[in-house]
C-alpha cells in the first residue's frame, strides 16, 4: 500500500494511551468554525449597513410626498398582499418573498373614491373603523392618523376573554410577566 494511502494518523491522530482524538483535529475543526463565522459577521455587517441606508433613502422619499387627507375608514385587516385589492402595479414592485406576507391594509373612502391603503405597522392598532380622520398618506402608504379635528385617535380597548384575565391573575401572583 502507497505511504500516502495507510497515512490515517495525518486525519484522526488517534493516541494508544488515552483512546481520543488528538488535539491537532479538534483544533483546525474549530478554527475552520470560527474563520467561517467571522466571515458570517462580516457579510452581515455591510448587508445590514447597505438596508440601512436604502431605509433611509424610502423614509425620505415618505417625508418628501406626505400630504394630509381626510377619509372615512370603511375596514381594516391584515391581508395578504395579492388579496389586499393593490393595483397590479404594486403588487408586481414587491418582492416575490414579501408577497405572501401578510400587511396592515385599511379601505378607506377618500373623496368620492373608494381605495386600499396600506397602514404603518405601529398606527394600525389606533386606526378607527367607521369614523371620519385626517390621515397624513404618502402614495398608497398611511404614516399618521388624527382625529377629524386635530385630535389624537383613542380607541377603546377590547374586553378580555375570561380566560386571558384568569391567566392574567394566575402570572401576577406568581410574579412573571405577560407572556408573548
Amino acid at each position: 500500500m502507497p505511504k500516502f494511502l495507510n497515512n490515517d494518523k495525518l486525519i484522526f491522530q488517534n493516541t494508544a494511551d488515552t483512546g481520543r482524538y488528538g488535539l491537532k483535529t479538534v483544533g483546525i475543526v474549530l478554527l475552520v468554525i470560527l474563520a467561517v463565522l467571522i466571515i458570517a459577521l462580516i457579510v452581515l455587517y455591510f448587508l445590514g449597513k447597505k438596508a440601512q441606508k436604502r431605509q433611509e433613502q424610502q423614509q425620505a422619499q415618505i417625508e418628501a410626498m406626505k400630504q394630509t387627507v381626510s377619509m372615512l375608514i370603511i375596514d381594516k385587516k391584515r391581508m395578504k398582499l395579492k388579496d389586499a385589492g393593490l393595483p397590479q402595479a404594486v403588487i408586481d414592485q414587491t418582492p416575490k418573498w414579501l408577497r405572501g406576507s401578510k400587511l396592515p391594509i385599511v379601505k378607506a373612502k377618500v373623496g368620492p373614491q373608494i381605495m386600499s391603503l396600506i397602514s404603518e405597522e405601529k398606527i394600525f392598532d389606533s386606526i378607527p373603523v367607521k369614523k371620519e380622520v385626517k390621515a397624513v398618506v404618502s402614495g398608497i402608504y398611511i404614516t399618521d392618523v388624527r382625529g377629524l379635528h386635530g385630535k389624537p385617535v383613542v380607541t377603546e380597548k377590547k374586553k378580555k376573554s375570561k380566560f386571558k384575565q384568569l391567566l392574567e391573575k394566575a402570572q401576577a401572583k406568581a410574579g412573571v410577566g405577560q407572556v408573548k
